[in-house]
């Protein structure tokens, strides 16, 4: 609200209203009367920036040469608040650590093109670091991926950024670690979690060293696979306050997990499509359709229509309504008690007045007309196909 109180060009002042409670205001005051922070370029050399903007520049064919590298650099806001000589200094270095990790091709022509693993970074989304993490683990994976459970896909649709903000409660990691199947243990020793070290943090009650790119390396997997469990427990249609206590976690941070792992998912998948990995490719898909459902596999045909989630299914599926034909077949009258049992709560509190109890009712029929039309829709597509 407070970007939208004025606009420089549209307005000559806006004004906004900051509601605190007590204890804040003095932060708050603080807060107004502080002086504005400098602008700075996300290019800067400590935030790494300039690499990835090199890399989508060059792999979407915008520069190749090294003159129009230079005219690109020259556009930026680091050319303007750094050192020029420092600048161009940057990006030479940024342009051969791109050749020495083989993101990018230094041509005859003294021109430079994008490696078919530079494009599939720049394709999926991802920055040069993290693209370089993803195809060290999808190869590994291309030589031993653990089929017989779902726990190895859950681990490599966990988004780098949620994992890397979440920190790991050792002994909860442990009880999930012992709550796991042998495929699960399995998957989650291939990527690198040993329950031996697990075990060491839970009684050293130490923190994970992140100094050296090794122990980097190693929080990454950590961080991860923790986070997986978490998205493991959504895809099997637990409720987002059940994980929050379950991890001690925020809900909120339960919710950007769920909200961000399609996009992440989405960029795993169009990587292994650059790298013509389509067999990976194929079975990473498949599983993208229970994260977008939020439900196991038996409700993903349900979960297509429209106004049916993961809970909306579940309660269909276990009153009569077992697959897409029946819903489709439904009278939309027939899924007005059920629709009533997935809020029991908002329900219970329209029967206490019966004016709202008929409009709550019609408001359910006209929903339940819509699911089954939308039902109708998803036959006649799988039909056609």
């Amino acid at each position: 609200m407070c970007g939208r109180a004025g606009r420089k060009g549209k307005d000559d002042a806006g004004e906004t209203y900051l509601i605190c409670i007590k204890a804040d205001l003095e932060a708050v005051c603080n807060l107004l009367d502080a002086d504005m922070p400098a602008i700075e370029s996300c290019l800067a050399p400590e935030k790494r920036g300039l690499k990835r903007a090199l890399l989508e520049a060059i792999a979407t064919g915008l520069v190749s040469g090294g003159e129009a590298i230079k005219d690109y650099v020259r556009c930026t806001l680091l050319y303007r608040t750094l050192d020029k000589k420092l600048v161009y200094n940057i990006m030479n270095s940024a342009l051969q650590e791109l050749i020495n990790e083989s993101l990018i091709i230094f041509k005859e022509d003294e021109s430079y093109e994008a490696s078919l693993l530079g494009q599939a970074v720049v394709a999926s989304a991802f920055s040069p670091e993290d693209g370089l993490f993803v195809h060290e683990e999808l190869k590994r994976a291309l030589q031993a991926f653990v089929m017989d459970g779902d726990m190895h896909i859950f681990y490599m649709f966990t988004p780098f950024q949620v994992a890397m903000q979440t920190p790991i409660d050792w002994p909860i990691f442990r009880d999930q670690l012992d709550r796991l199947d042998e495929s699960g243990l399995r998957a989650l020793q291939f990527v690198g979690v040993q329950p031996g070290f697990v075990n060491t943090m839970v009684q050293s009650g130490a923190s994970l060293k992140e100094n050296t790119p090794a122990q980097q390396n190693q929080a990454r997997i950590y961080r991860r696979a923790y986070t997986a469990f978490q998205l493991r427990d959504l895809s099997n249609e637990v409720p987002l306050s059940t994980i929050a206590a379950r991890y001690h976690i925020p809900r909120g941070t339960v919710q950007t997990l769920a909200q961000q792992c399609h996009g992440f998912a989405a960029g795993i998948v169009k990587f292994c499509q650059r790298m013509n990995w389509g067999m990976m490719a194929a079975v990473l898909d498949h599983m993208r359709d229970r994260l977008e459902a939020g439900a196991r596999a038996d409700l993903l045909e349900m979960a297509q229509v429209t106004f049916v989630k993961s809970w909306t299914a579940r309660c269909l599926r276990e009153n009569g309504f077992r697959n897409l034909r029946a819903l489709a077949e439904a009278d939309p009258k027939d899924l007005v008690p059920v629709l009533m049992m997935v809020n029991p709560r908002k329900t219970q509190k329209n029967q206490l007045y019966p004016t709202e109890a008929e409009r709550y009712a019609a408001k359910l029929l006209v929903k339940a007309e819509t699911i089954v039309a939308s039902a109708k829709r998803e036959m006649h597509v799988e039909i056609e196909e």
